[in-house]
Formats: structure tokens, sequence, C-alpha cells
């Protein structure tokens, strides 16, 4: 009964976890396999090479899973018009859109009856999401990979903060990689995690073996923040490409300038290609909990047996009872 929450209602899913919508990563094999463990996988659309290129994909997860599933767009790298109409012709049971303003994209999501998942940085921006008819909103505290918001608030606060403030379910993101974040998510009022960064960190996922590595040995403390002078920070693993990008943020670099050093194909060698030294990953400070590179199913069953195990310590120190 501890895993029955609006998020799992919404999507028929066994366990209130989403996999995240990792560009260049988050292709049919991994999304299936999240689906497959009783999350809900995401498919990213927008660092694929088109329209045709996602239709191709969510086909082949449809070979692997007869799950539930999300396409992911992130808004403001490219137009996202045509991936969200071949999104919901193909009949995606939900979309998730990142990175800027949902407003022109919801009626294109909505009207074909696909759920709208928006994600978040502040109270502001989901209760707007809110109001524009999105069904769920992911809030991403400071601590996650890749893109953040601007005004460094934690998990730990934001959940709380997102949650009293929308009536829509909440997923809590941002440096949880264990059955004991999930837990914590619960308590602080969300339906369910996503998780990015340790969804990396898998077999199933198709970064470069360099990559997952790295996700194992760095610390949490050193992950770094990238892009701050274009408006929107983001977390990365460090590398010497990051250090010299970092120097060139202060330099004083025009904006056109320091977007080059940050095109997705920067990304795409260094995540795919393992060129870690000539270009730059994401990665959140949750790679200080990742230890080994399981399978998906792995990683969700032991996920699950570590919550049900903190949930019984709290039962017999507490009395609480596991119920949320």
């Amino acid at each position: 009964m501890i895993w029955d929450t609006p998020l799992t209602r919404l999507f028929h899913i066994r366990y209130p976890v989403i996999q995240g919508g990792l560009a260049y990563l988050a292709r049919a094999e991994l999304a299936a396999a999240v689906t497959e463990a009783g999350g809900l996988g995401q498919i990213t659309a927008t660092t694929l090479d088109g329209p045709l290129a996602l239709e191709k994909e969510i086909r082949r997860f449809r070979e692997l899973s007869s799950g539930p599933f999300a396409i992911n767009c992130a808004i403001g790298h490219r137009p996202i018009e045509e991936l969200l109409d071949v999104a919901v012709a193909e009949g995606a049971p939900a979309i998730s859109l990142t990175g800027g303003n949902p407003a022109p994209y919801v009626d294109r999501v909505k009207k074909r009856g696909a759920k709208l998942l928006v994600l978040v940085a502040g109270v502001r921006a989901a209760q707007k999401a809110e109001s524009l008819g999105a069904d769920v909103v992911i809030a991403v505290g400071q601590e996650g990979g890749g893109h953040i918001g601007r005004d460094d608030v934690g998990t730990m606060v934001l959940t709380p903060r997102v949650v009293d403030s929308v009536k829509i379910p909440v997923v809590a993101s941002g440096g949880i990689a264990d059955g004991r974040g999930l837990v914590a998510a619960l308590a602080l009022g969300a339906s369910g995690i996503e998780m990015g960064t340790r969804f990396v960190a898998t077999v199933e996922s198709p970064a470069h073996a360099k990559y997952k590595a790295a996700l194992v040995s760095e610390s949490e403390q050193n992950t770094r923040i990238i892009e701050r002078p274009l408006g929107r920070p983001g977390r990365v693993l460090p590398s010497s490409y990051v250090e010299q990008l970092l120097i060139d943020e202060k330099s004083g670099l025009s904006p056109d300038q320091l977007l080059a050093r940050v095109v997705g194909d920067v990304n795409r060698n260094a995540a795919i290609g393992g060129d870690l030294d000539r270009g730059f990953v994401w990665g959140g400070q949750a790679v200080g909990l990742i230890q080994d590179i399981p399978t998906v199913q792995e990683l969700v069953s032991t996920m699950v047996a570590e919550a049900q195990a903190v949930l019984t310590h709290l039962a017999g120190t507490t009395g609480f009872d596991g119920e949320f």
C-alpha cells in the first residue's frame, strides 16, 4: 500500500519512480527497462535527429514493453512542435516539458489526451504550470544534474514548498539515488521521485563506459555548475574542459561565444563517445551515492527493498506505521 500514490494511480505504475529525460541517453531501451521494472520510463525527443527518429524510438519502446512511458521535450533548443505532434499521434501516454515556458505547447499535448508533466524549480513556476493544465509538476532541487533552477533551492526545501502551493501531484527530483531518498520524498509530501543521474549509471543506459565509471568514482563535492552567465545553470561532472569553460565564463566572452562551447555535440561526444576531457557530461550530487552499475531491474528492486527497510526501522523506533 505504501506505493499507492497519486503518481502510481495516474500512470498505472507499480512504483512512484520516473526516469529523467536525459539528453541523448533516454532512448527506448533504457525507458522500457524502467517501465518493465515498475516505474515510468521516458524517451528524449529533442536530442533525436527529428520526428521520424522519435516515431522509430516510440515503436522500438513498444517492442520492448507494453507499459506506459513519457516523451520528454526540452524547450528552447530547437522547435518542438513536430516532435509533440508525433508523440501524441503515436499515442504517448504522457509528455514532459522542461527548460522553458510550457504555455505555447499545452493545447497541443492535452487535446489528444496525453498527461502533461512540467519540470519546475520554484513555487511560481509550479503554480503557473498547474494553471495551464499540467497533470504533474516535477520539482527539481539544486542538487540535480543537468539544468537546474537559478535560485539554488535544495530538494529538501523545494519539495514541500511546491507541495503546499499546488493541488496536483508533485514529483521530487535532485539528489535522489536510493530507497532512503524515495522515502524522504514521500515524507515531504511528494507523490514520487524522478531520477536522472542514477539511471545513467545502469547497464541499459547508452552512456559511455567512461561516463558511467566517472559517476561511480566522483564524490558529491566534485560537481560543477556551468552556464550561469547564460541564465540557465546546469550541474556537470568535472573535467579539464569544464574547468576551462568556467574560466571562459568569467573572462567576459559574449553569450554567443559561450553558447558555442556548450552546444549539444560537445555534450553528446562526451556522454556517448567517452571523450570527457573534450566535452562535458551532466551529473548531480547524487554521484556520492552511486557505488555500482546495476541493471535497471536490480536498481529498482534494491531501492524498493531499501525503502521498505527504512519504513520498518521507523515503525520500530517511532511507531510510524508505514502509511503516507
